[in-house]
């Protein structure tokens, strides 16, 4: 996974878990694309202490996915959702439409299961 794309996801999942300074330092450099010296003249901080704090929000947001596996159930569900779409618009010509409600139901009930 792109490690923006990763970033992101997680920031979307754990980023209310953060302090609302860490939350403002890390979208400021991790999203606004700001560089450290922008963010710490923004923040009043050094570009260490930006460094040094983008570092740890990372550890805590994955830290909390360790423990929680939300963003990979997530992701997991997604790619089911998007294969059950695609077996809706019956592209797949080696599958017979009993073949495709059988996985269709089986990548159902495995969402259920995850939920």
């Amino acid at each position: 996974m792109d490690e923006l794309l990763e970033k992101s996801l997680l920031y979307d999942f754990y980023g209310e878990l953060l302090t609302e300074h860490q939350q403002a330092v890390y979208q400021s450099f991790v999203f606004d694309d700001m560089s450290l010296a922008e963010v710490a003249e923004e923040q009043g901080i050094t570009r260490q202490g930006v460094h040094d704090l983008v570092k740890r929000c990372d550890k805590i947001l994955q830290g909390y996915e360790e423990k929680l596996h939300l963003v990979e159930k997530f992701t997991c569900i997604k790619n089911k959702i998007e294969e059950i779409e695609s077996l809706t618009e019956k592209t797949d010509i080696d599958l017979t439409e009993s073949d495709r409600l059988d996985r269709i139901k089986m990548l159902s009930h495995d969402i259920l299961e995850e939920l």
